[in-house]
């Protein structure tokens, strides 16, 4: 297959258009056409062709991993399910994944601290944080670690509690409505119970 053409893109840095004789565009980066040393006019046969298409995909996946994460942060398994949803295989996408790791761009435990760190600011409790980080496809093995970004329960709790009750006591009715909020948060009984009891409000579990 013959190369008609090598043109660098105007629109993507680093990007290098090949033409090829049927038809066919390849993107390429630098270095491939480095790699493989490629020249306008190549002739490439069948098994230099075929590498030259694994070697262009995989660093478009790369490409697109990268911009991915430049936008918003998230975990390994998320960001390998996003590029299969664009049309990367299997193997590209845990390749690009485990690229970005490589150069420190990916990383599981920091994304996890941060993301507890996120909850902890809207007043998640651990439980929350656990489902969160469930979501989000963090390895279990790093959840332990990233929750002891979070603040002391009782301190979270009673924070909430004083926003709410600034100084009065609740009814039952509101009291059964506060505990209702504070476990749907992802805090236990046994954090939210004691920290009602130190205002002064008498519980039931």
């Amino acid at each position: 297959m013959r190369i008609e053409k090598l043109e660098r893109s105007r629109h993507k840095r680093d990007r290098i258009l090949a033409f090829l004789e049927d038809g066919t565009l390849l993107r390429l980066t630098e270095q491939e056409v480095l790699d493989f040393r490629l020249r306008t006019g190549d002739d490439l046969d069948e098994e230099t062709l075929a590498r030259l298409k694994a070697a262009a995909g995989a660093s478009g996946v790369r490409t697109k991993a990268a911009e991915l994460i430049g936008k918003r942060a998230m975990s390994s398994r998320d960001l390998q399910r996003k590029l299969q949803d664009k049309g990367a295989s299997e193997a590209e996408a845990r390749y690009a994944a485990q690229w970005l790791e490589a150069i420190g761009a990916l990383d599981d435990a920091g994304y996890a601290a941060a993301l507890a760190r996120h909850c902890a600011s809207l007043g998640y409790g651990p439980q929350r944080v656990r489902q969160k980080l469930f979501e989000k496809g963090v390895p279990r093995e790093l959840w332990e670690q990233a929750l002891e970004e979070l603040p002391e329960p009782a301190e979270q709790i009673r924070r909430f509690l004083e926003g709410k009750l600034r100084g009065r006591t609740p009814d039952e009715k509101e009291k059964k409505r506060l505990c209702g909020a504070l476990l749907r948060r992802g805090f236990s009984w046994s954090d939210v119970g004691p920290a009602l009891r130190e205002l002064g409000v008498e519980t039931e579990e």
